[in-house]
């Protein structure tokens, strides 16, 4: 739920495929930015993080809905949402991805409110879970915890800047970028990595 990780979302979906040919697993770990939020956004708070979305939408090229955007009253709490891709995760964890997209068209180009359980359970469905078992699992005591649990493995590992990839091999991680890189620039570091693997 971070600008430049919808900026990252067409260069995470290329990876991804090119992970998948290679049979390189991947995890999708959330690292909790916005959460907790509990107060309005305040105007020049507003301003500030529109201004990133500017940048996010010139570097990138994707789409954002800028009138009306983070209306006078809105709660900026990524919490919700980080949730909902954890409970997708846990009942099948190919929609989580999915949910991520969903979530993030609906935020940054619709302009919807993805703190809000009902719709989140609308995106839910709309990837292929079932509703009932979605906002069962979303609203679980367990979910609750796993969600901390991706935030305190982000912020254990030090990672402040998002998007973060990271490689894994024997337990030991590689950092591969912490923050926004375009496809062109990422897919030699982690060819690099791969190939370092096939002669240990």
């Amino acid at each position: 739920m971070c600008s430049w990780c919808w900026g990252f979302a067409p260069v995470a979906q290329v990876l991804a495929e090119q992970a998948a040919e290679l049979g390189v697993a991947l995890s999708l770990v959330l690292g909790g930015l916005r959460t907790g939020q509990g107060a309005a956004l305040d105007p020049s708070t507003r301003r500030y993080i529109l201004e990133h979305w500017q940048a996010v939408q010139q570097s990138t090229g994707q789409p954002f809905r800028f009138e009306g955007a983070l209306p006078e009253g809105f709660v900026y709490d990524t919490e919700p949402a980080c949730r909902a891709v954890v409970a997708a995760r846990k009942l099948d964890e190919p929609s989580a991805w999915a949910l991520v997209k969903a979530i993030q068209q609906a935020f940054y180009v619709e302009g919807r409110d993805t703190t809000q359980a009902t719709l989140l359970a609308e995106l839910a469905e709309s990837v292929g879970l079932p509703r009932i078992e979605f906002a069962e699992a979303f609203d679980s005591q367990e979910i609750h915890l796993a969600t901390l649990g991706d935030f305190s493995w982000a912020r254990d590992l030090g990672i402040a800047g998002f998007p973060t990839l990271l490689a894994e091999r024997n337990g030991q991680l590689a950092l591969l970028t912490n923050g926004y890189q375009p496809l062109e620039e990422l897919s030699p570091l982690l060819a690099r990595w791969l190939e370092r693997g096939l002669h240990v």
